[in-house]
């Protein structure tokens, strides 16, 4: 039941990016509560946080869509490492912005949407890389790890970003980020060379819609993506949080920090006695499974917000803070799974462009879904739109597994698209 770490033991070069991963993680979610705070802060309107979500959609979608096809094509270090000196770039830009104190949504809005076309190239570019550092046999582990990673930067990066704004503001936050990405920068940078399967040139519109034609007729794939689709959209409350802490639990920046670690927390906990995950073989039934888990709990957590006034706020709190958690516990079980059925369906020849697809889902979907749940909060609340959203989560999973039920049968052993 114990981690399972082999895969850091048996390739320095994944333990290199690993760790990268890791430490440049914690400055990215402090500058990711940075934004949310200071945009909520020019405005005092959830709406507008969501927005930041939205600003970075249409990038993330061309450059996740494009950036998978550069993958299929080219070095996957090479694209890797020039993206990743691209989101450094990013972080140097909001430091700027905070330096000169530019008071301006637009400004912020801007650099998220550049940062987001850097992100969906550089994601999809180390995940392909995944299948060439590692046996098949251990990319179960090696994406639990990655989740694991994700989620300990989400526990302990906003955590540091609120008490980093407590005490010297955002410009502190948008530092320690810039910073902390070298390590990213380092750890790319050591890899070995990872040419293409297929020598091709500079990818254009045909190379996009073939990965396109392969979803329509991989449903296995697919269902992984529609799955996710609900659980991100409709119940990814981040949006809320700093009006959550602001107004509903009468706090302030170490409260949102808390609030936007809870779910890496959960995460993390899981993760701890994730050895059990390498064991399971239906992977299309643990994903559908855990998501429906998931949005169980952030409804949990709309409603322990929405009890505010009827017990203590310092229980409301505490509640909304643990069904986030369990929330947070549930995705990393969901994102393990739907990872390896990509990594192991999809031919090596599609995982740049299938790779692109997931970042576009998993950092896409959440931009929207902050847009969705940012507006659904200033048309009733925050801990209403929370709940609707795990509600309609639930329903959207349900709905799909009844349309789609081969991918219940979906087995590790035998992977099919």
């Amino acid at each position: 039941m114990v981690t399972d770490v082999r895969p850091l033991r048996e390739s320095p070069a994944y333990r290199r990016l690993w760790i990268g991963q890791t430490i440049s993680g914690f400055g990215q979610q402090m500058s990711i509560v940075a934004v949310a705070f200071e945009v909520y802060q020019l405005t005092e309107e959830s709406f507008y946080v969501g927005l930041v979500g939205l600003a970075g959609l249409l990038p993330l979608v061309l450059g996740g869509l494009y950036g998978g096809a550069l993958v299929d094509a080219f070095d996957r270090r090479t694209v890797a490492l020039l993206s990743a000196l691209g989101l450094w770039a990013c972080s140097m830009a909001l430091v700027l912005h905070s330096a000169f104190d530019v008071r301006s949504i637009g400004v912020l809005y801007g650099i998220v949407a550049v940062q987001a076309a850097f992100f969906a190239v550089n994601n999809p570019a180390r995940a392909a890389m995944l299948p060439q550092l590692l046996p098949a046999h251990l990319l179960p582990a090696a994406n639990a790890l990655g989740m694991a990673a994700t989620n300990l930067s989400f526990t302990v990066g906003p955590l540091l970003g609120g008490l980093l704004i407590a005490w010297k503001g955002v410009e502190a936050a948008y530092l320690a980020d810039a910073v902390l990405f070298v390590a990213a920068l380092y750890s790319v940078f050591r890899l070995p060379a990872m040419p293409p399967a297929v020598k091709k040139g500079v990818p254009g519109l045909r190379s996009v819609t073939e990965g396109l034609r392969f979803l329509k007729n991989a449903p296995n794939v697919r269902m992984t993506f529609i799955i996710d689709l609900f659980a991100m959209v409709f119940a990814q409350p981040r949006a809320l949080f700093p009006a959550l802490a602001l107004t509903v639990f009468a706090t302030g920046p170490s409260t949102q920090g808390l609030l936007q670690s809870a779910p890496g927390i959960g995460a993390v906990i899981a993760f701890a006695v994730s050895g059990w995950i390498s064991r399971v073989h239906r992977h299309g039934v643990a994903v559908a499974v855990s998501v429906v888990v998931y949005g169980a709990c952030v409804l949990l957590a709309g409603l322990a917000a929405l009890s505010d006034g009827e017990i203590s706020t310092q229980l409301a709190l505490w509640g909304c803070v643990a069904f986030l958690a369990g929330s947070g516990a549930a995705d990393m079980v969901s994102a393990a799974y739907r990872s390896t059925i990509l990594q192991t369906a999809a031919p090596e020849e599609m995982r740049g462009r299938m790779q692109g697809v997931f970042i576009v889902v998993v950092a896409g979907g959440p931009r929207l879904g902050d847009f969705v749940i940012g507006s659904l909060a200033s048309l009733t609340s925050e801990a209403v739109a929370m709940a609707t959203g795990g509600v309609l989560c639930i329903v959207g999973v349900l709905l799909s597994v009844a349309a789609q039920r081969r991918f219940l049968a979906y087995d590790s052993r035998e992977p099919t698209p």
